[in-house]
């Protein structure tokens, strides 16, 4: 995972972690993809990642499109923490997307704890959302 800050990196293989076939299928992606640009929104940011051509050309299905946005942030910093949005495309990673709750987005973001947003993995309706 090239140069993925320790958030970024903690964040996508939290978003990854399961046994279902989709989501080995992402995690294994993520040696392969550099980080192309990170863009700051004030309220969080955008990361978009640059995808090997072995993604690509591998990809498990390239009809799949879709986002992952179970995990939850404590962030020191955040009085309401943030979420964040991992999109899917073509069956390829292709953005992890950063959102704050209103706030203006720390400066360093090296002190979090991250959790499922409802305390544990509905990977059904995970599920749902790429069948």
């Amino acid at each position: 995972m090239n140069n993925l800050t320790k958030l970024e990196k903690a964040v996508l293989e939290m978003l990854l972690d399961g046994d279902d076939a989709v989501l080995v299928y992402l995690k294994a992606q993520l040696d392969l993809v550099r980080v192309e640009n990170r863009k700051m929104s004030g309220a969080g940011f955008f990361t978009s990642f640059l995808v090997s051509e072995t993604c690509k050309i591998s990809a498990m299905n390239s009809s799949l499109n879709f986002k992952i946005d179970d995990v939850h942030a404590d962030i020191e910093g955040l009085d309401f923490g943030a979420g964040f949005l991992l999109y899917v495309e073509d069956g390829v990673i292709r953005m992890l997307e950063a959102y704050s709750y209103d706030e203006p987005w720390p400066v360093t973001t090296d002190s979090f704890e991250l959790s499922y947003v409802n305390g544990e993995r509905d990977l059904e309706k995970l599920r749902s959302s790429w069948s």
